[in-house]
């Protein structure tokens, strides 16, 4: 995770409000008019006192301010959270697409529970920079410019003690705050993190934790974690509680100097009772908008911790880009050429070359480890090689539209992922605009449509969470109903059968065996599987032997 420091990443958000500069601008006006309105109603209070203002006028005035101070209010916080809740549904699109960007090859192995936490509340958390700081720090801004005019205007000095109050208050309070709270929001977001991720980890292998019972272990490291939690978020909480404190400090402080002040230059004759007065009343009024920005001190933290976690997804770079612009391309000849690829450090493949002739089924067997996926994967220029190239019809796959590849493949896993959606659903994202007839052929193909159709709504029978509903062969036979109906002109088998009894394997491999138009390059560890392959070759070491 990148360390960025706080002004930075308020400095990246802010840029983002951009689009919707128009409506920032119209927030800050309207709490700046409210804040004004506020304090001028004890300012002209004073004037009052002082018979400067008839009793009525200034009732009507004081009245109408009060008004004025709750519509503007009103203004600025719908202004404010319209900005925030615009801001988060761009933020969170351009998040999705920067996952898309990445996937799949920085994404695998991330934490899955890491990353719900990044995309739900992280962003949630964001809704109080944008509602709750952006616009409060430039009022503050403007409104301690136009308070020490004013005050400044009956004398410089006590201009100059208002002044160095609102500096205090609304910025050495809140760097110091800053400061002592440093990675304290950092690490919580970080833990709150991990809690998702042991959460979601026990729900998923809620069976497993029964069958074994490993509840109370799994109870007590989920009380671990709460532990280390709530220490963390006890911490934050005393350094904004001291927060508080000093912040009133202050406060009374600057007061209690203006006070004595004030009457020190009253009783050398150097200002008049209306001056001390009204810059008192002035000063007493004015710290609203810089009491907020001492109290974002603190519980800014948290939000520019999450701001950061949600950077790093936006501005890491992703090891695939996608192909655009090239011309049309055609399936043909596939050519692998010396290629050799590591996953870090570990070297998979080394000086790997083989050739696959169009409408031809090829077998690759080999060891765990030994390259096997890896292969289909780089096919599937999912990862970049190392070294060499891989060809389709005399060109390489670096320089194919990275839609032409997708259109020509077809890639089956091992592990069959199922959404939370009808199984119909399911099938057509290999094909959104699929007819019900195509996808009846697809499963037939699959040798599950006899199946589909058992079910009490068929076609639209609902999928359980990450198909817990169907066993280990009905996702496969779905997977591979996916892929057909994809009909890509290569297809790309990582263990089709593995999740087969006999009857079934024997009913897809004899699917397969039909398909006479499609290249097959098929992964397995079966030799039943094998046998219907035209050529099989094995890879050892990363090299075929």
């Amino acid at each position: 995770m990148m360390k960025r420091s706080g002004s930075k990443v308020m400095l990246k958000l802010i840029v983002m409000i951009k689009p919707l500069m128009i409506n920032m601008i119209t927030a800050i006006l309207l709490g700046l008019a409210g804040h004004l309105a506020a304090s001028f109603i004890t300012i002209l209070a004073g004037y009052g006192l002082l018979g400067k203002i008839a009793l009525w006028p200034l009732a009507g005035i004081l009245l109408s301010l009060a008004i004025l101070r709750s519509v503007f209010r009103y203004g600025e916080q719908a202004s404010n959270h319209y900005i925030a809740f615009k801001l988060l549904a761009l933020i969170r699109d351009k998040v999705f697409a920067a996952l898309r960007k990445l996937a799949p090859a920085k994404l695998e192995g991330k934490d899955a529970g890491d990353m719900i936490s990044i995309i739900t509340s992280d962003i949630e958390l964001l809704e109080v920079f944008y509602a709750h700081t952006i616009s409060p720090i430039m009022i503050a801004l403007l409104f301690a410019l136009i308070m020490f005019s004013f005050i400044a205007h009956y004398h410089l000095g006590l201009g100059i003690v208002a002044l160095v109050a609102y500096m205090v208050v609304g910025i050495v309070i809140p760097l110091l705050m800053d400061r002592l709270s440093k990675d304290k929001g950092l690490a919580f977001r970080n833990l709150s993190g991990d809690m998702s991720s042991f959460v979601l980890e026990s729900l998923r292998g809620i069976k497993e934790i029964i069958q074994y019972d490993a509840k109370d272990q799994r109870l007590n490291m989920l009380q671990d974690l709460t532990n280390n939690l709530d220490r963390q978020e006890n911490s934050l909480k005393k350094v904004m509680a001291f927060n508080v404190s000093l912040t009133n400090i202050a406060v009374l402080g600057a007061d209690m100097i203006m006070l004595f002040y004030g009457g020190y230059l009253f009783g050398h004759g150097l200002i008049s009772f209306e001056a001390w007065l009204i810059a008192m009343l002035a000063l007493f009024a004015s710290f609203g908008p810089f009491i907020a920005l001492a109290n974002l001190g603190s519980g800014l933290q948290n939000t520019i911790a999450a701001g950061n976690r949600i950077l790093d997804i936006l501005e890491e770079k992703p090891l695939i880009d996608d192909v655009f612009g090239e011309a049309a391309s055609t399936f043909g000849t596939i050519d692998v050429s010396n290629i050799s690829f590591s996953y870090e450090d570990e070297l998979i493949l080394k000086d790997l070359s083989l050739r696959v002739e169009p409408k031809l089924i090829m077998g690759i067997v080999g060891k765990s480890g030994s390259g096997k996926s890896t292969l289909l994967k780089l096919l599937m220029r999912f990862w970049q090689v190392d070294k060499g190239r891989i060809m389709i019809n005399n060109k390489d796959i670096a320089k194919i539209n990275t839609s032409d590849l997708r259109k020509m493949e077809s890639y089956v896993t091992q592990d069959t992922h199922l959404f939370h959606d009808t199984i119909k659903n399911n099938l057509k994202i290999a094909k959104l605009d699929a007819t019900d007839e195509e996808l009846i052929v697809a499963c037939k193909k699959a040798n599950i449509h006899d199946f589909i159709m058992s079910l009490p709504q068929g076609y639209e029978t609902m999928v359980a969470e990450l198909g817990s509903s169907l066993s280990s062969g009905e996702k496969q036979r779905l997977n591979l109903a996916r892929a057909f109906l994809h009909d890509g002109q290569l297809l790309l088998l990582d263990e089709p059968t593995s999740n087969l009894d006999s009857l079934n394997e024997a009913l897809i491999l004899n699917a397969l065996r039909k398909v006479k138009d499609k290249t097959i390059i098929m992964v397995s560890h079966r030799e039943s599987t094998l046998k219907s392959c035209d050529k099989i070759i094995k890879i050892d070491a990363g090299r075929i032997s």
